[in-house]
């Protein structure tokens, strides 16, 4: 495991060639991380014949909707929902387009995880406002 204070990231190196790396804030961030990590690696003396595939697979991003949740309702009226509040205190909430999965809390925080792209983070989360706005479970906030 190598740790990077800036970008503060840990990434795991593998003998096959394949860096697994987490904690970045941005794809910004990550493509840093890993030009930072190849130098590290050449000045080490090991020898990088191409330059890396950078493949975002999972990011993980917080929201607040500045309006509380409903979530009984919520759950009543979203399809792809489940709400257990005895096991978890969020509503989980499958999305298909994107492809996320959002976790909706009812002081209307929201996680969101399974994006590929930062872009699709900003679509589902005003996507999920907007749903949740027309199904009348939002309590804006004064």
């Amino acid at each position: 495991m190598l740790r990077l204070t800036r970008p503060k990231t840990a990434t795991l190196i593998f003998s096959s060639g394949k860096m697994v790396c987490t904690g970045a804030k941005s794809e910004a961030e990550v493509q840093k991380a890993v030009k930072s990590i190849i130098k590290l690696l050449k000045a080490h003396g090991i020898d990088i014949k191409n330059e890396p595939v950078i493949e975002v697979q999972n990011i993980v991003a917080s929201a607040n909707l500045k309006a509380s949740v409903d979530l009984e309702r919520a759950a009543f009226l979203l399809e792809n929902s489940m709400y257990e509040p005895e096991q978890f205190p969020g509503l989980i909430y499958r999305m298909q387009d994107p492809k996320v999965v959002l976790l909706i809390f009812s002081s209307g925080k929201v996680v969101c995880t399974g994006a590929k792209k930062e872009e699709e983070v900003k679509r589902a989360v005003e996507k999920i406002y907007n749903i949740l706005k027309e199904q009348g479970v939002l309590v804006e906030e004064e």
